[in-house]
Parts: structure tokens; sequence; C-alpha cells
């Protein structure tokens, strides 16, 4: 697709819906209908199993909503869906398909017209084999110990996967400890390794190529350690890869029946539900894997089969449209109510701005509007004594994402989700001048420093938020929840034009500290100020 977005129909009239809409605060959509109090909920919500998606709090009106699907339409969404799940090379500028879908679902998956099945089968099969030898102590380290503990060191997307649901679902871990290292910096894998009984220790390289710099230096440092305790013969026996480079990787050390192979057609971002997922697997078991990829079938099969106005990656995707392009929120804030999910946003922050990053379409002709949000967040209620100050009162418009799991009923988990709850809702109503200042008086203030403080307590409300909701967190429901994330960045890719599954962009920064390595010698070639960087490097090392 080449043709701008901002070129269609559909777009003309959704920037007429914002103008019929400016000035229009939240409240007063709510309380358009006050015979039916609760249509807007009913409305702007959506369910799938339990899992539900209330939107109502987003700047729309059901008009609103018409027209964003008009411009799915326009898009021919539909079309975009059929052939990704068709296996069609939707990544157009690396020409590769995009399946992951077909690592975690029923059906017969094709890329190019070739089956695939067998080569996701056979990989899982591999990987469930290994899995159970080590979680029922089988696997066996140099000196004949067990291995207790499984160290995955990889980085982006064959780590932050990975690493966001083993935290998640820490409560169904089993024997084996997994931790995870992707800082280039030797602190994080010396704060792994101080914790670590070599003889028992297995480290599991993961790199698509097995030339990403990070990840081989942490593994050529955790091969040293190996070495210095056991000896080089114990290598072997203290590693596996998931990689397709299986020679490379076999000189490193690593028995080839040790490598797991990744497909071609699955991007490191959308990768955690293949062997990338190795380290999650020894964590929560092939069961507990299983069920995370069953929860990210269902949101697969509904995603391919539901209508575009009930289709809740769809309607998520283009909420986002509208909030990023609209209502000028340049940002999106992902806060869930759930202390396991505290790595979520960091997971979310490689899959929509890598993804979607982007600022050219498919012929190179500029897209035209704004893409990815900026995406930031973390646990509440944390944030609430930090950056929701900000949202409150500060002068940005700011999407919100509350992701809340409701828990059992028990005193703490009430105050929790109550918390949420009222953080949407005041980040919605807000509280009027009129309204500061009445309390202000309510509490004996006297009238005069009323009128002063009440503008500095009152608050403008009207940030737009969604709320996800869900009984309890496990491995079924997380892979429900990043299903939904992925399909919402591919739906708002392909409304965009643009690709949404390549990384130009994060090639230019290895290429740039390849670079800056090889003029070490010389670097006249290199701009002033870096050139002065060096050389201020090299004072602090020699100062102290």
């Amino acid at each position: 697709m080449s043709t701008p977005v901002t070129q269609l129909p559909a777009w003309d009239a959704l920037l007429q819906a914002r103008d019929r809409l400016a000035g229009t605060h939240l409240n007063q959509l709510f309380a358009n209908d006050p015979a039916r109090p609760d249509a807007r909920f009913n409305g702007l919500s959506l369910r799938l199993e339990n899992l539900l998606f209330d939107y109502s709090k987003q700047r729309v009106t059901p008009e609103t909503m018409e027209l964003l699907v008009a411009l799915a339409e326009a898009r021919d969404m539909s079309a975009g869906i059929r052939r990704m799940a068709a296996g069609e090379l939707i990544n157009f500028t690396e020409r590769r398909a995009a399946l992951h879908i077909a690592l975690r679902g029923p059906g017969k998956w094709q890329v190019s017209g070739h089956e695939v099945n067998s080569e996701v089968e056979g990989t899982l099969w591999r990987v469930a084999k290994f899995v159970s030898a080590l979680r029922s102590g089988q696997v066996l380290g140099a000196t004949g110990k067990p291995i207790r503990r499984v160290v995955n060191i990889g980085i982006g997307g064959s780590d932050l996967g990975p690493r966001m649901a083993a935290r998640a679902l820490a409560a169904f871990a089993g024997p084996v400890a997994v931790d995870f290292v992707a800082n280039v910096d030797p602190t994080e894998l010396q704060a792994v390794l101080a914790g670590a009984e070599p003889a028992e220790t297995l480290f599991i390289a993961s790199s698509k190529t097995f030339t990403t710099v990070e990840t081989l230096t942490n593994a050529g440092s955790a091969r040293d350690w190996i070495i210095a305790h056991l000896g080089e013969a114990a290598v072997p026996r203290h590693f596996a890869a998931v990689s397709n480079n299986v020679s490379t990787a076999c000189d490193f050390g690593i028995p080839a029946e040790r490598i797991f192979a990744m497909a071609e057609w699955v991007g490191g971002r959308y990768s955690m539900w293949s062997a990338i997922g190795l380290p999650l697997a020894c964590a929560i078991g092939m069961e507990g894997f299983g069920e995370l990829l069953a929860g990210a079938a269902e949101m697969d099969q509904h995603f391919l089969s539901a209508p575009l106005a009930q289709n809740m990656p769809v309607i998520m995707g283009l909420l986002g449209i509208w909030n990023a392009d609209f209502q000028d929120a340049s940002s999106l804030a992902v806060l869930p109510y759930c202390h396991a999910l505290a790595d979520l946003p960091a997971y979310l922050q490689q899959l929509e701005m890598e993804s979607n990053g982007k600022r050219v379409l498919a012929d190179g002709t500029p897209v035209g509007v704004h893409t990815s949000p900026i995406l930031w967040g973390g646990p509440g209620t944390v944030g609430q004594h930090a950056y929701h100050q900000l949202m409150y009162q500060g002068t940005r418009t700011v999407a919100t994402d509350f992701i809340v799991v409701v828990g059992d009923d028990s005193p703490a988990q009430r105050v929790l989700v109550d918390n949420a709850l009222a953080q949407s809702a005041a980040l919605m109503a807000g509280k009027t001048a009129e309204t500061a200042k009445a309390e202000l008086l309510a509490r004996g203030i006297s009238p005069a420093e009323a009128e002063r403080l009440a503008p500095h307590v009152a608050c403008p409300g009207n940030q737009p938020s969604s709320t996800l909701l869900m009984p309890h967190l496990t491995p079924r429901s997380l892979g429900r929840l990043v299903a939904l994330y992925e399909h919402k960045v591919f739906v708002q890719g392909w409304i965009w034009g643009i690709n949404s599954f390549d990384q130009y962009g994060v090639e230019l920064g290895k290429q740039m500290a390849r670079s800056i390595e090889a003029m070490r010698g010389d670097p006249s070639r290199l701009d002033a100020s870096t050139r002065g960087l060096m050389a201020a490097v090299d004072n602090c090392r020699r100062d102290g």
C-alpha cells in the first residue's frame, strides 16, 4: 500500500468528526443519555472469554467508532489479516512472512505455499524433550550434578518476551531457577553469577544469527566462568543455544543436539512462542508453556474471524490511531495493576516502537502522519505517587491502558483494584476549580486562600484510557493478552501503510558501534562530538 492514509475519504471524515468533538469533555459523553446510564459502557466494551476490554473512557462516540471501522475497511484490513494468516510476504522490505500465529494454534499453516506445521511441531517436540529432562533432573552438568539454574543470554526479542513472561508467571515456576542477562554491561551477568553454582548452571545463548555482539560478549564471559571453575571440557555440558547458525554455535562449544532453530518467518519481537521461549518453558514447564500458546491461539482465532467492529485487536489498534493522529496523544502509558506484570511495559516498548516506529510507506515516500506513540509505564500503584501527576495536571494528552488482574477478594487485592478503577475514573472526570474551591472551603480554609489554591488543586480530566480486565494472571490469560497487543500493532501498521516487521533503524546503531570500534586508532574520521567524547573517555580512565 503506497497510498498515504491521509488521502482516503475515510481519513477526512475522521478529521471532521474530531472537529465536531473538539471541546466535548468525557464527562459530557457519559451524561448524554441519562435514561440509559450503562449504555456507553455496554456499547463501548468487548469481551473474549474472561478478558474484558472497556474503551468507554476514550474520546469517541458510536459515530466515531463507525468512522474508524470505515477507515479499516477502506484499507482492506480484512484482506491484510487473511494475507498475514496465509503466510504471504507481508514483511515487504525483507520479503518474509510474519506467521508467528503458526507457532501457537491448530491449523494448516503455509509460507509462500509451503507447509510449515512439521517444522513447528518438530521444534516444539525437541524443546519439550529437553525441558522434561531438565526439570526431572536428568540433564547433568560436568560433575554429574543435575542442572538447577538456567541463565538465558540474549537481547531484544531474544530476551524481553521470555523475561517478561517468566516474571509474570513466577507463581507457576518449578524446580529450575531461570535468570536472564541482556545488558553487555558486565554488572548484570556478574549479579546473576554471584548466586549461581557452576556445576548446576546451564547457559542458553539466544541469537538467531549467533553474531549479536552483546549476546556473544556475555556468552563468552559465561564460557570463561565455566572454564575457570570446571575446565574447558565442561562447556558442552553447560551450554545450549537457540540459533539458526549451527556451525558457529558448535564452534563455540555447544553440542548440535542442544541447538534449537528458529523459523525464518518469525521476527525476533514475535518469537516468544518459538524456541526463543525455551528458558520460559524451563521455568514453567511444558504444560504451562502449552497453556500460554493456547491463550494466544484463542486471541488469534478471534482476530481471524471476528467482524472488524467486534474485533478486539482491530478496535484497540484503531483507538491508538485515533489518539495518536487525531487527539494529539504522543505517548501511551501502559499501567498493569499486577506487580507480576512489571516487565510488560518494557516488552511492549519493543513490540510497538520497534514495529511501528517507521516513517515511510512501501514505495519509500513519507507516511505523512505520526506513527507509533512513545510507550512507557510501570506497575500500579507505584506510579500514582510519581508520574500520574503529569497525567492529572500536565499539559499533554496521555492515552492510557490500565491492565487490571482482579484476583481473589482479599483486603489488599481490593485496595489494588479500587485504585486502578479510581485512577481511570479520575483521569476521565478530573476536578473543576469550582469543586476544588468548595472542598477547600469545607476543610475550613478561608475564602481568599481557597480562591488562591483552587487553580492548583483543579485537574482538567478528559484523559483517554482503556481498561483490560481479567480474573487471574495465568499462562493462558497472559498468552491472550500478549497476542492482543501483537495483533494491535499489525492493525496499526497495515492502516498506516508501514512495515511492522523490519527494524532497519536498529541496524544503524549497530553499524555506528562497529565504526567507532574500527576507528578507535584513527578517530579523525569521526564527527567532532564523538571524537571529543572518545578523548574524554580516555581521560576518565586515566585520571580515575
